[in-house]
């Protein structure tokens, strides 16, 4: 099965049809009698679309909507509702409960199909966040900017709260365009603007907006949707959400555009409130699909970075020593390698206070950093350590390296609160791998002796060690 369904009707009858049209594709099908029943069963987990009757005894499609939404743990389930009627009140309730489409009765199979499949491509990119570890990823970046934001509501009339830039394009007879950019214009903080083809395609990146409006037809047939597919392969506008608008009825391009990547389809002649509602929904759901980006580029960071000084962690940095030992055993290459650590940190901490010793951490690795070559690569590997890398290199050029790191560490200063600045110095151990170094640990187990034999030395000097 590619997907599990929930069916809410009260007519055992319109449950059944519906079962046979979804389990001909394949897909898992739970039936319900009733808003409160569909409620318990969405709660309990496992449901990745809910289709659901507009108008149903006891709680309607659009208060059960309302309900899910309200639920941390349905909010994200996507919601289709399936109406007899055109009536334009019902669908806006049933919008601005926070449904994502309407079907009308009876309902064309091929467009419903092309609709659970365009939402069940949105629902598996957010299961597929979670599994790899999204969520706590989320919680570990609760405090920085853009990542904790709450869904947004859908409650009650459109205010100004939205954010994002809005493209609306059609064709030169499209009369649609100057009265749905007024529309927009009052509902949301960003640019909204009617662009042309040429002029969408060109857009640079940091201008890109966020959602297309695009006709289906402009100069000529489908060219609409062709426009949508080159969009959707540039880098500037690929992550871009794009609804289409088409002929009444035209279910088999609906189905089309569907499945070559829109979030939404509108039919002519439509209601400018009505697509106002849709495409606060698609912003929603692109924030929500932008920010499970981010979390995870930024837990790709938190792996990998030093969230202090901005250099590479200890994980990062052990498993470079590791591949650039195998790199070197392969091929009969040197790398160097060189241990640094503060001398009499722990004073500084104890004298200044840990934001002093903070601050010196920061400037000591920003001073290391801006020491090396692109190719060398510098971690830190404990509290005041940190180790270099330099691919294919020789001892000479080590120790050159290594003098040169502790004469900037030296010359140095940290400026202090009170005024005044602080300095201090390094030792370090420095050599290269060698070929009875088996994996990275054996070398960086005798620098680390070179490195103690620097602190028993003084301090603030270079020892090297053979290969």
């Amino acid at each position: 099965m590619t997907g599990r369904i929930l069916i809410v009707d009260d007519v055992a009858t319109n449950r059944i049809v519906m079962k046979v049209k979804l389990s001909a594709a394949r897909y898992e099908v739970v039936p319900a009698a009733s808003g409160a029943e569909a409620l318990e069963i969405a709660a309990s987990g496992g449901i990745d679309i809910v289709i659901m009757d507009m108008m149903m005894p006891g709680l309607t499609g659009a208060e059960t909507c309302r309900r899910l939404r309200s639920d941390p743990a349905t909010a994200t389930i996507p919601v289709i509702l399936v109406t007899a009627s055109d009536d334009m009140d019902a669908r806006m309730d049933g919008l601005s409960a926070g449904a994502d489409d309407f079907l009308s009765k009876p309902v064309d199979e091929l467009a419903l199909l092309a609709r659970v499949r365009s939402l069940l491509r949105s629902r598996g990119e957010e299961q597929d966040y979670r599994a790899r570890g999204g969520d706590m990823i989320e919680m570990a970046c609760a405090t920085m900017p853009g990542m904790s934001e709450p869904r947004p509501g859908f409650a009650g009339k459109p205010a100004v709260v939205n954010d994002g830039r809005i493209a609306l394009i059609g064709g030169p007879d499209a009369t649609w365009l100057p009265v749905q950019r007024d529309r927009l214009r009052p509902l949301f903080r960003e640019t909204v603007s009617i662009m042309n083809g040429d002029k969408a395609l060109a857009v640079p990146e940091a201008e890109a907006p966020d959602l297309f409006l695009l006709d289906a037809d402009m100069a000529s047939r489908n060219d609409g949707l062709r426009l949508m597919s080159e969009l959707r392969s540039r880098l500037a506008t690929r992550h871009a959400a794009f609804m289409i608008l088409l002929p009444k009825g035209d279910s088999e391009r609906a189905a089309t555009a569907l499945d070559l990547g829109a979030a939404d389809v509108s039919y002519h002649p439509f209601s400018a409130d009505e697509i106002a509602m849709r495409v606060r929904t698609q912003l929603a759901r692109k924030r929500r699909a932008d920010r499970m980006r981010n979390t995870l580029d930024s837990g790709l960071k938190m792996a990998m970075f030093d969230s202090l000084t901005g250099l590479h962690n200890r994980h990062y940095g052990l498993h470079q020593l590791e591949q650039v030992t195998t790199r070197c055993r392969a091929l009969g290459l040197r790398a160097g390698l060189i241990l640094m650590d503060i001398d009499h940190f722990k004073v500084v901490n104890d004298t200044h206070g840990h934001p002093v010793g903070d601050a010196v951490l920061a400037r000591v690795a920003q001073t290391l950093q801006t020491s090396l070559r692109a190719e060398d690569m510098v971690a830190r590997i404990g509290g005041e350590e940190f180790l270099a890398i330099l691919p294919d290199t020789d001892m000479r050029n080590v120790r050159a390296v290594a003098e040169r790191l502790r004469a900037a560490i030296e010359a140095m200063e940290t400026p202090l609160p009170g005024g005044g600045s602080l300095t201090v110095t390094l030792s370090l151990g420095a050599g290269l791998l060698g070929e009875q170094d088996r994996v990275g640990a054996d070398a960086l187990a005798r620098i680390d002796r070179a490195l103690y034999s620097a602190k028993d030395g003084g301090r603030n000097c270079v020892r090297l060690v053979e290969a």
